[in-house]
């Protein structure tokens, strides 16, 4: 009895040291990529240029409203979160550097105007972010401590913003899987 579990516990051992080797030897030889293979289908183009079209239409509309209220807050808030966005989801697109740029201006023009200080940082907390994701090995440690103490200091002055321990959430995810 005593010999038969000693086999099924060394088979064990055998396996599971086995099966990673055999996962990484399947790697070597095959490789797909899902993001170069829906970039490479005919539909993606089309969704792409849907997407672009929004966003503009989206973008007209929130100026529209701007011009109508110029002393009101939340259409810029809008423009600066929308911008971050687009710009954590397409951080290499042609337009992201423009749009960073116009949110870090808008954050600036916010924080001039007395909007709640708990946004302010929790979008500045944002566009550290994406400076991050868009150049991990050059902005992670540059950026990384601006971003943890905007989230910390945004929910310190409002523990119930939803956004900024969202976001902060993410950043910790996208942070533990860096670092894996």
């Amino acid at each position: 009895f005593i010999l038969n579990v000693m086999n099924r516990i060394l088979s064990v051992l055998f396996l599971t040291a086995v099966f990673p080797l055999i996962a990484m030897a399947q790697v070597k030889f095959g490789y797909l990529s899902y993001d170069e293979a829906i970039k490479s289908m005919p539909e993606y183009a089309v969704m792409q240029e849907n997407i672009s079209d929004l966003r503009s239409k989206y973008d007209a509309e929130l100026k529209r409203v701007d011009a109508m209220f110029p002393d009101s807050i939340q259409p810029k808030y809008q423009m600066a979160l929308q911008s971050l966005n687009f710009s954590v989801m397409n951080p290499h697109a042609e337009q992201t550097e423009n749009l960073l740029a116009d949110a870090e201006q808008t954050i600036n023009q916010l924080e001039q105007k007395g909007a709640n200080q708990s946004d302010i940082c929790t979008l500045r907390g944002f566009l550290y972010m994406v400076r991050i994701v868009q150049n991990p090995a050059q902005n992670g440690q540059r950026y990384y401590m601006n971003v943890m103490q905007n989230f910390e200091k945004a929910l310190k002055l409002n523990p119930d913003n939803q956004l900024a321990k969202q976001l902060q959430q993410k950043f910790f995810e996208g942070m533990q899987q860096a670092v894996k």
